[in-house]
């Protein structure tokens, strides 16, 4: 029986569109604080045709943009077909199925997770095609991937490796469950594994062409396991797109191309992958990897994953197609929606929305306007987990107008619902709520 490997780019990726279809039949009830007491007892499908309103929402509330959504999911798509790039973007923003079968829809080879518990809901979902960016050190983890791949002859995975430690365990855990052994290489298959590169001060990966080349060699020495390429993030070592950080992030790429240059001869398939790229620098790595990888016969794999939702805020600043990378840059999808509760002193109105409902870490909210369309004057100083403090708020908002917020870093505001309406027009007078996506964080 033929089955799939991870850098097979014949190999057709998908999700199983039932099971996310099915998430229509799923009853509203208090658990979704997105939505108001008259939902719940219905169907998501039942509820949206009703046609709501973002006015018959709540506050504190995060809503998404079906227009923006859109835009960003074509221009990306068309984006990485011109540069000669694959995606599989990274799921853990959204953590949403709808929306990775929309990017898989839209020409993505995969989904990109960061954990265990992500590989489970991508599976559930049905997912074909997995990256695990990152090392899967945990024994009954391994056991479990042995087992969808066993059973599963269209399931192609693969993980990442930056140390001779993480090796051998992974050896050692999948001799456990019996990787190695077996009679049947159909349903015996190793793990596919990359080769993670990093930097001196950076994140994960190792530290030197060198000791990833001694990584490499472990990886072929072990019958459970497979070499199938070289990984790397860039992200963790630049923080703006000045030229002197551009240039940290070419060096290190530079690097990650010698390593794939060196290991060519040891791959284990057919099909070797050189991944990296997030959502700040993916043109960089776009412009260093694919001409050493497109001679070699590999493939370059993206794994951009704010793009689709976007921001206000950070990635409004760093995107490559905000820096002219591309004809049109990506649009913010999310909006904060958050309600003035109190004016306590003159110029200085307390919202209702805080750190359990909106992200902070790369940014505090800014207010836009209010829903009803008129300006809104004065800037977020402050959050707590329930309150934000909006000062030099002169004479506006008054208490009970509702305040539209630009946000920064998708990564973590999705994170904070598990059900989140998408408004036809974020822009409009009076938006319609025309589907709801449903997140497992």
């Amino acid at each position: 029986m033929a089955h799939s490997t991870f850098g097979s780019r014949t190999e057709a990726a998908g999700a199983d569109r039932s099971r996310v279809d099915a998430l229509a039949d799923e009853r509203l009830d208090w658990r979704f604080k997105a939505l108001p007491p008259e939902s719940w007892g219905r169907t998501v499908q039942a509820y949206l045709a009703s046609e709501p309103r973002l006015a018959d929402l709540g506050t504190p509330l995060l809503t998404l943009d079906a227009g923006a959504l859109d835009h960003n999911l074509r221009t990306m798509a068309a984006w990485c077909r011109d540069a000669g790039v694959t995606l599989a973007p990274h799921g853990k923003t959204t953590m949403a199925p709808a929306l990775w079968l929309a990017q898989l829809d839209a020409g993505a080879v995969g989904v990109t997770l960061a954990n265990l518990p992500q590989l489970h809901v991508a599976r559930a979902f049905g997912v074909q095609r997995l990256m695990l960016a990152n090392a899967l050190a945990d024994p009954a983890g391994l056991a479990w991937i042995a087992g969808e791949l066993a059973t599963d002859p269209d399931f192609a995975f693969a993980a990442w490796a930056d140390s001779v430690e993480t090796v051998a365990l992974m050896d050692t855990a999948l001799r456990a469950a019996g990787v190695g052994s077996g009679p049947d290489p159909d349903t015996d298959r190793p793990v596919e594994v990359l080769v993670e590169l990093g930097r001196f001060g950076g994140r994960t990966g190792a530290r030197s062409v060198a000791e990833a080349e001694a990584v490499a060699a472990a990886v072929k020495a072990a019958p459970t396991l497979r070499l199938a390429g070289v990984a790397g993030y860039e992200g963790a070592i630049a923080h703006d797109a000045s030229a002197e950080e551009l240039n940290v992030v070419r060096a290190y790429l530079r690097d990650l191309a010698e390593l794939h240059r060196r290991l060519l001869p040891d791959y284990e398939t057919g099909h070797p992958v050189v991944t990296a790229g997030g959502s700040a620098y993916f043109d960089t790595v776009a412009e260093v990897l694919a001409p050493p990888a497109r001679e070699s016969g590999a493939e370059v794999i993206l794994r951009s994953g704010a793009y689709l939702i976007h921001d206000d805020g950070f990635y409004h600043r760093i995107s490559p197609l905000a820096r002219g990378a591309g004809p049109a840059p990506f649009r913010a999808a999310m909006h904060g929606w958050s309600r003035v509760i109190s004016r306590p002193e003159p110029a200085l109105a307390l919202l209702d929305g805080g750190k359990r409902d909106f992200p902070f870490d790369e940014g505090l909210p800014e207010p836009q306007r209010l829903r009803a369309g008129a300006d809104v004057s004065g800037m977020v100083t402050a959050m707590k987990d329930q309150h934000m403090f909006l000062r030099d708020a002169v004479g506006a908002p008054p208490v009970g107008s509702v305040v539209r917020l630009g946000l920064s870093h998708p990564c973590t505001a999705l994170d904070k619902w598990s059900l989140i309406p998408v408004v036809d027009d974020a822009d409009g007078a009076d938006p319609k709520v025309v589907d709801l996506i449903r997140t497992y964080f």
